[in-house]
């Protein structure tokens, strides 16, 4: 499960509900930990942690190292995360390499540009949910999100309960995905 919840572009909001964002984050990493220890769920976080104030880091990095070794759910938090600054920072890792004789031009190739990518080791997602009817992806999961099932649900974002879910997942499961083969998956 990933929650896209502050993208690189948010910065551009006001300084004021950029720190109120912040302490929120602080907030919930601290007021939810018990509830990823009761049910084993890893958490990560994707994005990039240049600009991110300090206490956020802290708890990231706590909520992080106290749940590395959950075998459940993996929950990954999408904070001051943006796609295409992903895929730049795989691509320079992997002219970095080049540049420093420790990878072949040969080698590089989509297991390569995914191994870079800050869902390294993770599948990729197979259904993305939109909500607030929105049509557009928000410069997200880009690379990831190639073969995803889309659900767009009308509901904003804080309204989005459980039923919905269940209704997104009760639509995906009756999809055929092939992956761009003919007939049957």
């Amino acid at each position: 499960l990933t929650l896209y919840s502050f993208s690189t572009e948010n910065w551009g909001r006001s300084d004021a509900e950029v720190r109120a964002l912040m302490d929120l984050y602080v907030e919930y990493l601290i007021s939810e930990r018990n509830l990823f220890y009761e049910n084993n769920v890893r958490f990560l976080h994707i994005g990039r942690r240049e600009g991110l104030p300090g206490p956020v880091l802290d708890e990231l990095d706590r909520m992080t190292e106290s749940t590395h070794e959950h075998s459940g759910l993996t929950m990954l938090l999408a904070l001051n995360y943006g796609s295409r600054g992903e895929i730049t920072d795989a691509v320079r890792s992997i002219v970095r390499d080049t540049h420093a004789g420790q990878l072949k031009l040969e080698a590089i190739n989509e297991a390569m540009i995914s191994s870079r990518l800050y869902t390294a080791g993770l599948p990729d997602p197979d259904l993305l949910i939109r909500t607030a009817g929105e049509m557009r992806l928000s410069n997200y999961l880009l690379w990831q999100i190639s073969y995803a099932e889309f659900y767009i649900d009308e509901a904003l974002w804080p309204d989005f309960d459980v039923t919905h879910l269940h209704e997104a997942l009760r639509c995906y499961a009756q999809r055929c995905r092939r992956f761009g083969a003919i007939g049957e998956p």
